[in-house]
């Protein structure tokens, strides 16, 4: 009985440390299995992009993926969460301590067309209409630019309608019209700071 005890009590102190072990090892795999799918997505598309593929790519069975992910909307929703916590979208931080319009929105625009998260979106928005959790980020990069466009003019009179339109004038797809004629980074956000600069101050 007391070789018995001894027996126990060695595999109870043994178990919390191989349940970590194991859980430590789901978390690796559905890492992998995340990663595998974010880059499936920027090579070739959400619509394109297999669970079978997905297990190719990151070294696991498809059952699997199936696991930790039962239908791809699991797997884009995954992805998509994975992006937002590597890439936090740019947030009112960007404007402490700068008071000038012009500057104000060069801060903004350069943020919102430099986010990675943005770029990502890019890549992937041809899947807009047909995926409704591709639409549930686009519908999250969107609040996010225009809530922190209104950050950047709230300083200054410019009513809501105006917020859209600046807002959809820093839409990633402008940013790659300014990139195709030939603006880096810097000046494209420039540009479209002086369109906008010379909008607000405009007089009327």
């Amino acid at each position: 009985m007391k070789y018995c005890s001894t027996e126990l009590q060695a595999e109870l102190k043994r178990r919390p440390y191989r349940l970590k072990r194991r859980a430590e090892g789901a978390e690796e795999t559905r890492r992998r299995i995340v990663q595998a799918t974010a880059e499936l997505h920027i090579e070739q598309g959400i619509a394109a992009t297999t669970m079978k593929q997905i297990a190719e790519r990151a070294g696991v069975g498809v059952g699997t993926v199936y696991h930790h992910f039962p239908t791809l909307d699991d797997t884009i929703l995954a992805c998509g969460r994975m992006v937002t916590e590597t890439h936090p979208p740019p947030g009112e931080a960007i404007f402490a301590g700068v008071g000038p319009l012009r500057e104000r929105l060069t801060r903004l625009a350069h943020a919102v067309f430099g986010h990675r998260d943005a770029m990502m979106y890019d890549r992937v928005r041809h899947d807009l209409e047909s995926n409704p959790a591709v639409r549930h980020f686009a519908a999250e990069e969107e609040d996010n630019r225009i809530e922190l466009t209104r950050a950047a003019l709230a300083p200054f009179a410019v009513d809501r309608n105006l917020i859209r339109v600046v807002a959809a004038l820093l839409d990633i797809s402008v940013y790659r019209g300014l990139q195709r004629a030939g603006l880096p980074l810097k000046d494209a956000a420039g540009a479209i700071a002086d369109i906008v600069h010379a909008r607000v101050t405009r007089k009327d």
